[in-house]
């Protein structure tokens, strides 16, 4: 069966997709040849991509061991950095091809110099969402910029309230100003808050049930996030991985029944959980037990132009250049191709699984 919108909207529609039945979309065909040249942004599993996420800079104030050596020396310089007006381009183009919500990332986001005023333009250009991931540290003082600006989702990591293995964690003593912006972004207005938390093994195990505390007394979504190998160092291990069953049995021990969310967005990264009790909200990111890869709708945008179709991508299209030197016609053609060439999933659970070559803080979260 040829690519067609009546097919896209059927594999848009279901709640499961699996590669047995996706890949008879294209029988026989070289998958780069039939990319579609129009309709919505598809890959050759059938997959529609409408949520991009966007790197500002890699540059980070904190040094979490997972992600980064304590003393980083390739950061992207400044003057390789995509401009807000390159930005604001690339965005209308994708917005054209379909993408209607945008995460701004990094490194850590709130580094990039006048982010208030890049946050502004993407909220006026009329997209469903526009949100924010920030490890918090400095966002006592942005919350009302980005506020004013026209944000109203956030996502704050934090793994830990405790100050010690916060310490140990990031490498930093920042826990302080991190629960002060949490309350800054509170105070100003902010409602749609949700926390992230990598969970390690015999690291902070006792942290899962204090973080599901700390949301549940704030109306937050706390997300918990397995422990991937995304980090610059090689120190991911399979027994380091706190599974997503093994954190539900924590949570249900603590607080009650957690009750799945019913009609849940089947593309969404996270599995949702209600608490019985009082109905607030858990995720459960399962990259590693759980991979979700078949429902995935994201692309990404480094801080330095690359538009890449995963995380674990092995590749990446150079957008910079076309940025500089090209037309919108020929941008939208390499965002088109790069999500056609998209592979049916990571594999971490498989022989094959490389790590990419990038780490996470230059990819962008």
């Amino acid at each position: 069966m040829p690519w067609s919108p009546s097919s896209a909207c059927w594999l848009l529609s279901r709640n499961e997709y699996r590669v047995s039945e996706l890949v008879q979309l294209i029988p026989g065909e070289n998958p780069i040849a039939a990319c579609p040249p129009a309709g919505p942004l598809i890959d050759q599993f059938g997959r529609i991509h409408d949520n991009l996420r966007i790197s500002v800079t890699d540059h980070c104030n904190i040094r979490c061991f997972y992600c980064m050596p304590e003393e980083p020396t390739n950061f992207i310089p400044p003057a390789r950095q995509l401009t807000f007006d390159q930005i604001i381009r690339f965005v209308n183009v994708a917005k054209g091809l379909g993408i209607r919500k945008l995460r701004l990332t990094g490194g850590e986001p709130l580094l990039r110099a006048d982010l208030p005023k890049l946050v502004e333009r993407l909220c006026q250009a009329s997209f469903s969402e526009v949100a924010l991931t920030t490890n918090g540290v400095l966002l006592e003082r942005f919350a009302q910029p980005l506020f004013d600006a026209g944000l109203r989702r956030l996502n704050i990591h934090v793994d830990t309230l405790d100050r010690e293995r916060f310490r140990y964690i990031t490498r930093r003593d920042d826990l302080d100003r991190v629960l002060a912006g949490i309350d800054k972004a509170v105070e100003v207005g902010f409602r749609s808050v949700k926390l992230n938390a990598v969970a390690i093994r015999d690291l902070n195990e006792p942290d899962i049930v204090p973080l599901a505390r700390f949301a549940r007394e704030r109306n937050f979504e706390i997300r918990y996030i397995e422990f991937m190998p995304l980090d610059s160092q090689h120190l991911w291990s399979r027994g380091k991985v706190l599974l997503a069953d093994e954190m539900l049995g924590m949570l249900e021990s603590a607080f009650g029944p957690l009750i799945p969310v019913p009609d849940a967005d089947p593309r969404a990264p996270a599995s949702e959980y209600r608490f019985a009790d009082n109905g607030a909200r858990v995720g459960i990111i399962a990259s590693v037990s759980r991979p979700f890869c078949l429902n995935c709708n994201r692309l990404r945008l480094t801080s330095d132009g690359k538009i890449r179709y995963c995380l674990f991508a092995r590749q990446e299209t150079d957008a910079a250049s076309l940025l500089v030197n090209s037309d919108d016609a020929e941008l939208e053609a390499a965002i088109r191709s790069t999500v056609w060439r998209k592979w049916a999933g990571h594999q971490i659970n498989s022989a094959s699984f490389a790590a990419p070559q990038r780490p996470m803080y230059s990819i962008g979260g």
